[in-house]
């Protein structure tokens, strides 16, 4: 993993600035990379497809635990959150198989909304955080079950890797392009230290990455176009992820989902962008006609 696209450097640097570049730069997110990439690579490529299911879920699971300590917060309802979680689970499982996910999520929404019924607190807030809890799977649940469906398509293990790789490379990109040379801001509102020349490295990585991982995928015989058009896509929908993440935790009034990940912040934090990124891709796949597709 590399580190996080939230960390653009924004105008506020000053000539008489003289730290070096790379005192700036957090090692942990180095570390934390070194750390977990291996493990993830293993499940995807040697593993069974079970596996995977496993790591999606513990990743999401985390991630939307995380979610709702930002939005529960004092109210925090454990059972709210079971109902959560497993409605995650059985979205996971359900679309793997290709069974009922609309009816994992109907049964989900139905529980969170009878607990505040039977519930003797507040009924505002139950009602808000019963509305909290069914977000929180298709925010993130929805959006993770895309790389279960990238996983089951043919050349499975490699689409996979693809996609996290990509992403990975637009965040690196806009890290450190952003914190060297970031200057004029994207997203004041949302996110101050998001950065258009940010925006530009983390969209050359992702062109790269592409390119280079033509030489390991199946049939991968993209033109100059697809390249680019490829690695646009994939830079844009993480930007709109990191964004749409962003203005949540500004909501919330918190800079990162925890701390869980040295140097990278949350969970949630390292794959806000892979929640836009995952189902922009699989529909790319699918419908564009690219030759990755197929056996």
């Amino acid at each position: 993993m590399e580190p996080h696209i939230s960390e653009y450097r924004t105008a506020n640097h000053h000539p008489t600035d003289t730290a070096p570049v790379a005192a700036r730069f957090d090692l942990r997110r180095v570390y934390t990379a070194i750390a977990l990439a291996p493990l993830i690579y293993a499940v995807i490529r040697y593993l069974p497809p079970l596996a995977f299911i496993a790591l999606v879920f513990v990743v999401g699971a985390t991630a939307l635990y995380e979610f709702y300590r930002l939005f529960f917060q004092a109210r925090t309802n454990s059972v709210l959150i079971g109902i959560g979680l497993l409605t995650l689970a059985n979205l996971l499982v359900s679309v793997y198989w290709r069974g009922a996910g609309m009816e994992m999520l109907f049964f989900g929404a139905a529980a969170a909304l009878i607990i505040p019924l039977v519930s003797r607190e507040n009924l505002e807030h139950n009602l808000i955080d019963s509305a909290v809890t069914l977000f929180g799977v298709v925010y993130i649940g929805i959006a993770l079950s895309y790389m279960i469906l990238i996983r089951s398509l043919p050349h499975g293990e490699s689409l996979a890797l693809f996609i996290l790789l990509v992403t990975w490379a637009a965040d690196t990109g806009a890290y450190y392009v952003g914190k060297t040379f970031g200057r004029h801001p994207l997203a004041p509102a949302i996110s101050p230290k998001k950065t258009v020349e940010g925006l530009l490295g983390g969209l050359a990585f992702a062109i790269l990455a592409v390119y280079l991982c033509r030489s390991w995928m199946p049939s991968y015989d993209l033109s100059l176009m697809s390249w680019l058009l490829l690695g646009s896509l994939l830079t844009i929908t993480g930007l709109i992820g990191d964004l749409a993440e962003s203005a949540l935790k500004r909501s919330a009034c918190v800079k990162d989902s925890s701390g869980l990940l040295p140097g990278h912040g949350g969970m949630l934090d390292r794959i806000d962008s892979l929640l836009f990124t995952a189902p922009a891709f699989y529909y790319y796949v699918r419908y564009s006609g690219i030759p990755i597709y197929g056996s």
